[in-house]
């Protein structure tokens, strides 16, 4: 049950990433990740108990953390350049299902069961029901799907790779407290500002755009990766994994009540999906 409240825990937050990002649409992504990632950087000083000794960790652990937020927040960026950005989103969304059906391969001991198969299907469907079904109509159905294929797909299909393999290598490293994850939040945001500098031109904040980066950077960018890390260490990857597709449904939520538009039958479908993905993948044992 722990791990189940640490895991909605980051999902709630990552649920309020999209509206968030709606609202800084003007400001350069990369900018908005490196500065958000370096807050929630911050919140490893009091979790630490201010023993910084507690953030050291081996360097493959660091380039693992790495490869994790900096990697998979880079690759979904490109992606989102250069697909159409519905479909993107959806392509990415395939890391839960990557959560579940990779576990056995990167975890000694666990099984893959049909049960695990079965609930990782049925989010995904409720996923893509909720990102298609939520851009469908009104301010949102030019953003709608779009037939043909864009090279943006690949970096969105490895982005997807990328935090689901993160997420499961996590437990392969020597064990670390998630304390650390602000060492990889911090790198990750110098990364990303450098992105910004090559990259994006320069552009002046303004006091509303720095409050909203702080609360992305106390929220999806940062206090969710610590509970995500905190859940991984107590849970079931695979069930963890499941509880995941809630996600999507909760962006598309978020981002309608940002419109002022009604949720349509589809993303009603869907959070039917997801919560009995959810509720099949938590009876797998």
């Amino acid at each position: 049950r722990t791990a189940t409240f640490l895991a909605l825990g980051a999902i709630f937050l990552w649920g309020s990433l999209a509206p968030l990002g709606v609202l800084l649409k003007h400001v350069p992504v990369f900018l908005v990740t490196g500065l958000s990632l370096v807050a929630g950087s911050l919140i490893a000083l009091p979790l630490s108990g201010g023993k910084l000794a507690r953030l050291i960790v081996p360097p493959r652990t660091l380039l693992l953390g790495i490869y994790g937020l900096f990697g998979y927040h880079f690759l979904l960026f490109i992606a989102l350049r250069n697909a159409p950005p519905v479909q993107a989103n959806l392509v990415n969304y395939l890391w839960p299902l990557g959560i579940v059906l990779m576990a056995p391969l990167f975890l000694p001991g666990m099984r893959l069961r049909p049960t695990h198969v079965a609930a990782a299907l049925l989010g995904f469907a409720g996923a893509a029901m909720a990102i298609l079904g939520g851009s469908s109509g009104g301010s949102g159905s030019q953003a709608g799907a779009q037939g043909g294929f864009a090279w943006g797909y690949v970096p969105a299909f490895v982005s997807a790779f990328v935090w689901s393999s993160y997420s499961l290598l996590t437990q392969r490293v020597p064990p670390f407290p998630s304390a650390a994850i602000g060492v990889f939040g911090f790198v990750s945001g110098v990364l990303s500002l450098l992105c910004h500098a090559v990259l994006e031109p320069a552009v002046t904040l303004s006091a509303s755009d720095w409050a909203l980066i702080a609360a992305m950077g106390l929220g999806p960018l940062g206090a969710s990766f610590y509970l995500w890390d905190a859940a991984l260490k107590r849970g079931d990857p695979r069930q963890i994994g499941v509880l995941s597709f809630i996600t999507p449904l909760l962006s598309t939520l978020a981002l309608l009540w940002v419109r002022q538009e009604t949720p349509s039958l589809s993303v009603a479908l869907s959070a039917a999906l997801i919560i009995g993905a959810a509720v099949l993948g938590s009876r797998a044992k």
